[in-house]
């Protein structure tokens, strides 16, 4: 096993991690950028198997919980922008 960092789909989170300074840490503008990093990880994953692991994505079972929610409109910056409204 190697101990290199596995750092799969950086330039996508990083984009995420620019996005929200951009927008004052506003979630829901950055949502093209979080879906991106969303479909680059499920390609990590596909290639790689659900074991494996990037530091840039989530674990594979929440990256399947993520994918659907998007899938069924449940956007995390919307679910917070109910709480708040």
């Amino acid at each position: 096993m190697s101990d290199e960092i596995n750092e799969t789909c950086k330039p996508q989170a990083c984009a995420i991690q620019n996005c929200l300074m951009k927008n004052g840490y506003n979630e829901s503008k950055c949502s093209y950028y979080i879906d991106e990093l969303y479909k680059c990880c499920k390609k990590f994953y596909e290639s790689n198997g659900s074991s494996a692991s990037s530091v840039c994505c989530p674990k594979f079972n929440l990256l399947q919980l993520k994918l659907k929610q998007r899938e069924l409109g449940q956007i995390d910056a919307n679910l917070i922008d109910t709480k708040h409204g």
